[in-house]
C-alpha cells in the first residue's frame, strides 16, 4: 500500500493554532515518509510563507484574517471556509487526490463537505473535541447555538469518523449517529523519547496551552499558591486572552521568581522546555486528547492533571501521574507536594509515563490512518 495523494484540510497548522494542528502535522509527515504526498491546506498569518515546503508536505496557507496564533475568531473560520473551497477546487483539478483528511467538522468539515458535493472526492473526519457541540462549551456554544443545525451532513457524508479518544467520541455520539473510530494523537517516539531521565533541583513544573477558560491557567497559580513552602520552578508556556490576568495573579501571589512566562513558543521549544522538566501541570477544564500531554509522555514527566475525560488513557493514576478533581485545589497541590518531596516516586512515575508513551506511537496511529484513508480512497 503506497503512494496516496490526500488533501489534508485544517484551518490550524503549526506554528499556528494548537495540538488539532500539531497532530494534523504528525500525521502527515509520517505518511510522507511511506511515500504518500500530502497537501496542506491551512490558514495564513502575517510573518509565514504562503506556500513552502515542510517535513516534505505541501502546505499553502490561506488568507483568513487570521491574526493571532492561538485564537480563531468564528469570522476569521467563516473566510477560511470560502477561500478554501475556492482553492482546494483548483487543488483537486491540479493534483487529482484520492481522498481529503479532514481535522475539526467545523470550519474544515464543511470546506470537505463542499468540495464532496462539487468534486466527488471522499473524505475522512477527524474531530478534536472544540468542533463537538459541548465539547468547549465557554468557546463554542454560543456559535453552536445556531451553526449546530447545519453540521449534521458534514458528519454523515464523511467515509469514515474518526475520535482522538473515547471522550470525544462519547460527547460526538449524542448529536451525531454515525459510525466513530478511536485513533489517539501519536508522537514521533524515534526523535522525541527521552534518552536519560534526570531529576532537576529544584523540581521543575510546566504548563503548556492557550491562556483560555478551557485550558484553566489561573488555577495553575492557585495551585501554586499552596506549595510557597517548597523548592520548585514553574514555566508556563503559551499566550492568550488570560495571560494579563495570570500575570496580575503571579505577582499577587509573590511568585514572581518562581514562575515564568514565556509567552507563546515554537512546538520545538515546548518540546525543549519539556525536555528541561519533571512534572506536566495541566488542571484543564476540558479536554479531546491534549497533544501537550502526549509529547510529556514521551519526554518521561510525571502527569498532574484534570479528572476529565480527555486524559484517561494517559495517565494511569498513581503510576505515572494523578488525575485530580477540576476544582481541587487542595487535592493538586497535595499530588505535587508528594512528588516534589519524594524524588524516588517522581523518578518512578517519569519512568512510567516513558514506558506508556509507546501506546502513542506515531507509527502506530499513522498504521491507523493509512488503512483508513486507503478504503475511502478504494471505495470511492
Amino acid at each position: 500500500m503506497g503512494g496516496m495523494r490526500i488533501l489534508t484540510i485544517v484551518h490550524e497548522f503549526p506554528p499556528v493554532g494548537g495540538g488539532g494542528g500539531r497532530a494534523a502535522y504528525d500525521i502527515g509527515r509520517e505518511l510522507v515518509r511511506r511515500g504518500h504526498h500530502i497537501t496542506i491546506l491551512t490558514a495564513h498569518m502575517r510573518g509565514l510563507p504562503r506556500r513552502e515546503k515542510v517535513e516534505g508536505m505541501q502546505v499553502i496557507r490561506l488568507p483568513s484574517l487570521r491574526g493571532q496564533p492561538y485564537r480563531a475568531y468564528f469570522s476569521t473560520m467563516l473566510a477560511f471556509v470560502v477561500v478554501a473551497t475556492w482553492t482546494g477546487l483548483q487543488v483537486i483539478r491540479r493534483e487529482r487526490p484520492g481522498v481529503m483528511h479532514v481535522h475539526f467538522a467545523v470550519p474544515s468539515g464543511a470546506v470537505a463537505w463542499i468540495l464532496s458535493l462539487l468534486a466527488g472526492l471522499p473524505y475522512v473526519l477527524t474531530a478534536h473535541l472544540g468542533d463537538v457541540p459541548g465539547g468547549v462549551p465557554e468557546k463554542t456554544d454560543r456559535w453552536f447555538g445556531w451553526v449546530l443545525p447545519l453540521t449534521p451532513p458534514i458528519w454523515r457524508r464523511a467515509r469514515s469518523v474518526v475520535a482522538v479518544s473515547e471522550f470525544t467520541r462519547s460527547l460526538a455520539l449524542r448529536h451525531y449517529p454515525v459510525d466513530i473510530a478511536i485513533v489517539p494523537n501519536g508522537v514521533d517516539l524515534e526523535n522525541l523519547r527521552a534518552s536519560d531521565l534526570v531529576r532537576h533541583d529544584p523540581v521543575r513544573l510546566v504548563f503548556a496551552g492557550r491562556f483560555m477558560a478551557q485550558k484553566n491557567p489561573l488555577k495553575v497559580i492557585e495551585i501554586l499558591k499552596g506549595l510557597e513552602d517548597l523548592p520548585w520552578q514553574c514555566a508556563m508556556l503559551g499566550d492568550g486572552p488570560l495571560l494579563p490576568d495570570v500575570r496580575r495573579a503571579v505577582e499577587l501571589a509573590g511568585l514572581k521568581q518562581r514562575v515564568e512566562l514565556p509567552g507563546w513558543v515554537t512546538p520545538e521549544v515546548a518540546l525543549q522546555r519539556f525536555a528541561e522538566s519533571d512534572v506536566l501541570l495541566m488542571p484543564s477544564l476540558a479536554e479531546g486528547l491534549p497533544v501537550a500531554a502526549v509529547h510529556a509522555l514521551a519526554k518521561g514527566l510525571a502527569l498532574v492533571v484534570s479528572d476529565i475525560g480527555g486524559f484517561t488513557g494517559l495517565v494511569e493514576h498513581e503510576h505515572n501521574g494523578y488525575m485530580i478533581g477540576v476544582e481541587d485545589t487542595h487535592g493538586f497541590a497535595a499530588a505535587l507536594r508528594r512528588l516534589i518531596l519524594e524524588p524516588r516516586l517522581l523518578m518512578e512515575f517519569r519512568r512510567s509515563s516513558l514506558a506508556r508513551a509507546a501506546l502513542f506511537s506515531i507509527s502506530r496511529v499513522a498504521d491507523r490512518y493509512e488503512a483508513i484513508l486507503q478504503e475511502a480512497a478504494d471505495g470511492r
